[in-house]
């Protein structure tokens, strides 16, 4: 079979320029549509005002005959009585005499006073000398007749025999395990007394054991200070100490 063929007509003659027609127009047409630019349109309700006639009825005026109100009352005339009266009573001015004196004056039963006949009471002071600087210290009953150190030295010895002598572990602390360090403080008077026994421990039981030592003590010579005697405030630490075998 022969193919037919029209030598005039070529489909692909002109293809090429086709093709670049359209590439033209594809890119114009691209271009157009990203240059279009859409504005917000503000929707505004525009409403129509419509008119219409308003009838006004008219009010009939309607007058009523009230009566005048009546005519205010007449002022009352007031008379005022008017009574003289004598002043027969005569007033007598208080005279405000005078508080201010001068050397002139004399007082008045004056007793003058001597110097024998003001009697002068002596206060004691009640002074309390701390034991490390007192001039003489307390004597413990035993320690006469020695100096000032030996006095000093034998009275905090008697004062350690004394606490030996005296102490007695509480059975309720043994049984509670309580241990530990009591201070015991008290003022030896003006009279040699031990007095204002005061203690701080670990527990209340070695507290008052500490106190009841503390009370055992015998009377004292007190402290003197130039002489005279004072209260003297002294402390001592007792240990409650377990000994475990």
């Amino acid at each position: 079979m022969i193919t037919k063929k029209n030598p005039e007509i070529e489909i692909g003659r002109n293809s090429g320029l086709y093709f670049a027609i359209g590439l033209n127009v594809m890119l114009f047409l691209s271009w157009q549509l990203l240059e279009f630019k859409t504005y917000d349109k503000d929707d505004v309700d525009i409403g129509v005002l419509k008119m219409e006639n308003v009838i006004e009825e008219d009010i009939p005026i309607i007058n009523i005959n009230t009566p005048p109100p009546p005519p205010p009352p007449p002022p009352v005339a007031s008379i005022e009585n008017i009574k003289v009266v004598e002043n027969v009573i005569e007033i007598e001015e208080t005279f405000i005499a005078s508080t201010e004196t001068n050397q002139e004056e004399r007082i008045k039963d004056y007793v003058p006073v001597s110097v024998t006949d003001v009697k002068v009471e002596v206060v004691e002071e009640d002074v309390e000398v701390p034991f490390a600087v007192i001039e003489d210290v307390p004597v413990f009953p035993g320690c006469e007749g020695g100096s000032k150190a030996e006095i000093k030295a034998c009275f905090q010895k008697k004062m350690q025999e004394h606490i030996s002598k005296h102490f007695r572990y509480p059975q309720a602390a043994l049984d509670l395990a309580i241990q530990g360090r009591v201070n015991v403080i008290f003022v030896i008077d003006a009279k040699g007394f031990v007095t204002g026994i005061r203690s701080r421990g670990p527990d209340k039981i070695l507290e008052n054991e500490a106190e009841r030592i503390m009370k055992e003590l015998p009377q004292m010579q007190p402290g003197k200070q130039r002489g005279k005697p004072v209260k003297v405030p002294y402390s001592v630490p007792i240990v409650f100490k377990m000994q475990i075998d």
